[in-house]
């Protein structure tokens, strides 16, 4: 399958089309319920995409040769690039870094779009949770934007 300049277009469109509705239609006292709709579409997505992709990829050693296939093959398949920085503190935290994250770049830096930044991140921490749902690893997935489009996703693997 062949993927296009037009498919990319779409995808971002669509994305921020979604998150555009679920907080225009979302109460004004409820924002934190739109954030959680739009993290549970990106983990029930995350969670299929996953199994679509690892189809014919044997089971992965660890959690670091996990964390090494989301950052390549994942990321590359849904965002067109790998992770620019991937760092853990070998404790269960992760830390998966994009110096040009896609749904940032056409944002300012000015403080009005520091503010609407997290609405536009909740999407891709559920895709994230959603994928390592499903390759076993249960996690809390936040991102980190200081200075936009670099963004930090940062997994803090749940242990039982």
């Amino acid at each position: 399958m062949t993927v296009t300049m037009a498919d990319d277009v779409v995808f971002d469109l669509l994305h921020l089309e979604i998150t555009s509705t679920i907080f225009r239609t979302t109460e004004k006292d409820e924002k934190e319920t739109a954030v959680t709709k739009l993290e549970n579409i990106g983990f029930c997505t995350g969670y299929r995409l996953v199994e679509r992709l690892t189809k014919d990829w044997p089971r992965f050693k660890d959690e670091l040769d996990t964390m090494k296939f989301m950052c390549k093959e994942f990321w590359s398949s849904v965002y067109k690039k790998q992770v620019d920085n991937l760092r853990t503190n070998h404790q269960g935290v992760y830390v998966l870094q994009d110096n040009r994250f896609r749904f940032l770049t056409q944002l300012s830096n000015s403080k009005q779009y520091l503010d609407v930044i997290p609405k536009y991140l909740a999407y891709t921490c559920g895709l994230i949770r959603g994928a390592l749902a499903n390759l076993g690893i249960m996690s809390v997935v936040t991102a980190d934007v200081t200075n936009p489009p670099i963004c930090k996703f940062q997994i803090q693997v749940q242990r039982l």
